[in-house]
C-alpha cells in the first residue's frame, strides 16, 4: 500500500495483492479461473489439487497424510511435540480411494527431504480398508523406501489392519496419535 498525494488529496493506492477464491465456487467463475498463473504455485500443490488432495509444503523431513484438516494440525502439532518438523500438510479428505492414497504418498515422497511418511486416519467418511488398500498399491508401484508410520481408526479399522499385516509389507503400527508421532520422530532420527 502507498500512500499518493493526487492533486492536495491523498489517496492509498494497492501496489501488491494476493486474492483466494472458494474452490466449491469456481465452476461458476470461469473468468477468474482463466487468470490462474500455475507456474507461480508450487508443482506440487498443483498436482495434489488435480487429486482432490489438499497440499502444503513445509520444512521438515516427515511426510505427513492426514484425513482432514483438524487432524492434520493435531498431527503437525503432535510430530513437534516429539520433537521433529513435519515436511508437508497432505489432507486426503473424505472418501479416500486407494488410487488417491496412492497419489498422496508420490507427491509426498517427491520432496526428497521426506525420511518416513506418518499416515494419520480417523476413518469416518473414510475407510481404513481403502487407505490400507491405498498404502499397499502405493507401496508397489511407487517403490517407496522410506518407513511408513500407520495410525488406523474408525470404520472398518479391523479389517485395515488386516490388510496391512497380512500384506507381506513392513510397516510401523501405531495405537494412536502420540504413538504415531513418537514412532515417526524416531524413525526420521534414525
Amino acid at each position: 500500500m502507498a500512500v499518493v498525494n493526487n492533486g492536495g488529496e491523498d489517496q492509498l493506492i494497492a501496489l501488491d495483492a494476493k486474492l483466494n477464491f472458494d474452490d466449491n465456487g469456481l465452476y461458476r467463475q470461469k473468468a477468474i479461473v482463466d487468470l490462474r498463473d500455475l507456474a507461480e504455485e508450487d508443482p506440487k500443490e498443483v498436482e495434489a489439487t488435480s487429486h482432490g488432495l489438499n497440499y502444503i509444503a513445509l520444512s521438515g523431513n516427515i511426510g505427513c497424510i492426514v484425513n482432514g484438516a483438524g487432524l492434520a494440525m493435531a498431527s503437525m502439532d503432535a510430530i513437534t511435540l516429539h520433537g521433529g518438523e513435519p515436511a508437508n500438510f497432505l489432507d486426503v479428505g473424505g472418501g479416500a480411494s486407494p488410487q488417491k492414497v496412492t497419489n498422496a504418498c508420490r507427491i509426498v515422497l517427491e520432496d526428497p527431504n521426506v525420511k518416513c511418511i506418518l499416515v494419520n486416519i480417523f476413518a469416518g467418511i473414510n475407510r481404513c480398508d481403502w487407505i490400507a488398500e491405498g498404502l499397499i498399491q502405493a507401496c508397489n508401484n511407487l517403490n517407496i523406501q522410506v518407513p511408513l508410520i500407520v495410525r488406523l481408526a474408525g470404520t472398518n479399522v479391523e479389517e485395515g489392519k488386516k490388510i496391512l499385516n497380512e500384506s507381506g509389507l513392513k510397516f510401523i503400527t501405531a495405537e494412536n496419535l502420540d504413538d504415531a508421532a513418537a514412532k515417526a520422530v524416531a524413525t526420521a532420527k534414525g
